[in-house]
């Protein structure tokens, strides 16, 4: 064997972390399919924002990123999401189970871009309840906790700027504690990811961050 052929098997064998199998950042899509629809909800549950029950995914139905990954890449300045894949950080927010959750298609299509904030009482909700502004949206107030604990999360996790004023979602994690049904998603999430959401454990925690 020739000593050039010798120096690339070597190389070779010491790169196996590379490879697509043993990278825990790699294939966010795969992980969105394997991990939140075979496993966090491979029983089925309900829309986030809406509230919908299902019992699997069809096509009225879309995985979505209560802190947009539009608003992740300009954080990162990684550039377009094509770009933003060779940037380890943002490979794992994309697979980050904390942050994934079921949503409505056409309620996906027209939040997935906007910021959250205390919209004024005049503006009307539909009828999931979500109150829309020109590049804002107030969920309904069953799950503005839930919001709130996650964005303080991708806040505390990342080091990503807020998605609209701190004090309001200090305000929602006050006004909608969690419930059962978002401790048992965490745990889900916890048994699957192996990491907490600090805020759901010990919500008073949103106040200090």
């Amino acid at each position: 064997m020739n000593k050039t052929l010798q120096c690339l098997l070597m190389a070779l064998s010491l790169l196996p972390s590379l490879s697509l199998g043993q990278n825990p950042f790699s294939d966010a899509e795969a992980n969105v399919r394997d991990r939140f629809w075979n496993q966090l909800y491979a029983e089925g549950g309900s829309s986030f924002f809406c509230n919908t029950p299902f019992t699997s995914k069809g096509f009225l139905l879309t995985d979505g990123y209560v802190y947009p990954l539009i608003h992740v890449r300009n954080a990162l300045q990684c550039g377009t999401s094509s770009q933003c894949e060779s940037n380890k950080t943002y490979r794992r927010i994309a697979r980050d189970l904390h942050n994934i959750v079921p949503v409505q298609s056409r309620i996906e299509m027209r939040r997935r871009n906007a910021k959250y904030s205390a919209l004024d009482p005049s503006v009307t909700a539909n009828e999931c309840g979500i109150r829309e502004s020109t590049q804002f949206i107030e969920p309904p107030d069953n799950i503005k906790g839930d919001v709130a604990r996650i964005i303080g999360y991708m806040v505390n996790a990342y080091q990503l700027p807020w998605l609209g004023v701190s004090s309001t979602f200090r305000q929602w994690n006050e006004q909608d504690p969690p419930d059962d049904q978002e401790r048992v998603r965490h745990q889900r999430i916890v048994d699957i990811q192996g990491n907490e959401n600090p805020f759901i454990l010990e919500p008073s925690r949103m106040a200090t961050l």
